[in-house]
């Protein structure tokens, strides 16, 4: 199954306070072991909000919102595309993972449908 493994922003992400060395050592290294075990199958880290567009649909209509976004809980700073057996999996992986923030943090991990969702 593939999931997407969301990290959420905190205030340093939407600030654009880089990592540390060390923490993107520890990232570097701990995403190694994802492509390694063939897990990962993509994954970047998101700008600010600031530098964000957000399209609003209503209708016919579409309006474009300039960030920066305020909710800082709804957005997201960086992500990963996984193939795992199960979600317990996925889990599992995440659990292994340093820290990606500089702070406390949250990431979520989402099923994406496949085909047998659609039959």
């Amino acid at each position: 199954m593939k999931v997407m493994v969301f990290v959420k922003a905190t205030k340093d992400s939407e600030a654009g306070r880089m990592p540390s060395k060390e923490l993107i050592a520890a990232m570097g290294a701990y995403n190694q072991s994802l492509i390694a075990a063939g897990i990962m199958k993509d994954g970047g880290g998101l700008k600010p909000s600031r530098f964000a567009k957000r399209v609003h649909f209503s209708g016919e209509n579409r309006t474009v919102i300039d960030g920066p976004f305020t909710e800082t809980k709804e957005l997201v700073a960086g992500y990963w595309l996984w193939e795992v057996k199960s979600i317990e999996e996925a889990v599992e992986w995440l659990k292994k993972c340093p820290n990606p923030m500089l702070t406390d943090s949250d990431v979520d991990i989402r099923p994406l449908f496949g085909p047998e969702d659609f039959a």
